[in-house]
């Protein structure tokens, strides 16, 4: 398949993303990703963009993370990696 450039919008500014996935599938993935940062931009005070995308990286990979662990052990290291991301929070929005 060939590369096709597919214009999306990410808290409000536009980047043209090039790839060889569907343009549906990546308008999705873009709509998730502006999702995830309006949710980490209304946490937060910050009004620099790169720290609110670090606070939305950070929920994002917080998400992959339970979904990749095993079902038992989900429940037990919730509160573990709850304090964790804070703590992660804290410390980008800090720098």
């Amino acid at each position: 398949m060939a590369d096709v450039v597919v214009p999306v919008e990410i808290l409000g500014q536009r980047y043209p993303i090039r790839s060889t996935l569907d343009a549906a599938y990546i308008q999705q993935l873009a709509g998730f990703v502006d999702e995830k940062m309006r949710a980490a931009a209304g946490m937060t005070s910050e009004t620099d963009s790169a720290r609110v995308a670090v606070v939305a990286a950070l929920n994002i990979a917080d998400e992959v993370f339970r979904l990749r662990a095993p079902a038992e052990s989900r429940e037990a290291g919730v509160a573990a990696r709850l304090a964790s991301l804070e703590q992660l929070i804290d410390e980008a929005l800090a720098g």
